[in-house]
């Protein structure tokens, strides 16, 4: 067995895998450098596009001057090139065509924002899996779980990160009353390390993990401790509008504009993009949401 089929076992089983070196240490600084930027801009009041501390999902608002995240960064209006060149160059696509077993051709552009800690208040979301209600029943979360989910996301830090709890293995499996219990509710948890089964992700600046964004999932943001984390997903076009709801919740009618194309550069990135306008164009505009709170 391979390497890399290893990695891709090792994800099918636990839902998650951790990978070093996604970014190399020449495009490293331009990245750090790119999303201290636009963190700025977003904590000034210049870029609108962000997660509002006191809500969790989206849509978001602004009824809080402070942000837990940064959205759209490869939107034009931000003018920095290091975002797209860094989610379509080889390394990221060869992890996730191995982790979704499809082929380039079949890459969907998605989503590709910046996690990072709010500067007045500390902030957490609640136990949730990303497109699954709390509230489903077991027999309903067990149907939900056993759909393809054609879809990759990651966190990749620019600096320690140990924000992410996971549950391994949670993605194909539904919650046992002791986890239902601490996740049916709209607070996030007091002590996440509560959690059965739970798993604390400790990551080293430079290291990625992929994971499930099914998989039993919560996170806390110390305001304290400076988080600057790339946080994306990628799907498989094979599926068709099954990631529709996940990803069009986020607003992207921007990528649609001709300035946002011509930012892309031909082949690949062009073709991922396509991909996503036909996902786009199958929904007939109507958007859903995953989660409340």
């Amino acid at each position: 067995m391979t390497a890399t089929s290893s990695l891709k076992a090792a994800y099918d089983c636990d839902g998650y895998v951790i990978v070093p070196n996604l970014i190399s240490a020449a495009e490293f600084a331009g990245l750090r450098d790119a999303s201290l930027r636009v963190t700025s801009l977003t904590r000034s009041g210049q870029w609108p596009h962000r997660r509002t501390v006191g809500k969790q999902f989206a849509p978001f608002n602004a009824d809080n001057p402070d942000s837990w995240g940064v959205q759209h960064v490869m939107h034009p209006d931000l003018k920095a090139p290091e975002f797209v060149r860094w989610y379509t160059s080889d390394a990221v696509v060869g992890i996730a065509t191995e982790l979704l077993g499809c082929e380039e051709k079949d890459l969907q552009m998605e989503l590709f924002n910046i996690l990072v800690n709010p500067e007045s208040h500390d902030f957490a979301l609640r136990w949730h899996r990303d497109d699954v209600r709390e509230s489903v029943t077991e027999q309903e979360e067990l149907k939900a779980l056993a759909v393809s989910h054609y879809g990759v996301q990651w966190n990749t830090t620019l600096y320690d990160d140990s924000c992410l709890y996971i549950v391994p293995r949670s993605h194909k499996q539904p919650r046992t009353s002791e986890q239902r219990a601490l996740s049916t509710t709209m607070e996030p948890p007091r002590d996440p390390l509560d959690m059965p089964g739970v798993k604390q992700v400790h990551l080293k600046a430079g290291e990625t993990v992929f994971y499930n964004s099914n998989i039993l999932h919560c996170a806390t943001y110390d305001r304290r401790v400076p988080r600057v984390t790339l946080h994306a997903c990628m799907g498989d076009s094979r599926g068709g509008s099954t990631r529709a709801r996940n990803v069009l919740q986020h607003g992207l009618d921007w990528i649609k504009e001709d300035r946002f194309v011509e930012t892309l550069p031909e082949g690949r990135a062009r073709g991922m993009w396509k991909n996503l306008v036909e996902m786009q164009k199958g929904t007939g505009g109507k958007i859903e949401y995953s989660l409340e709170g």
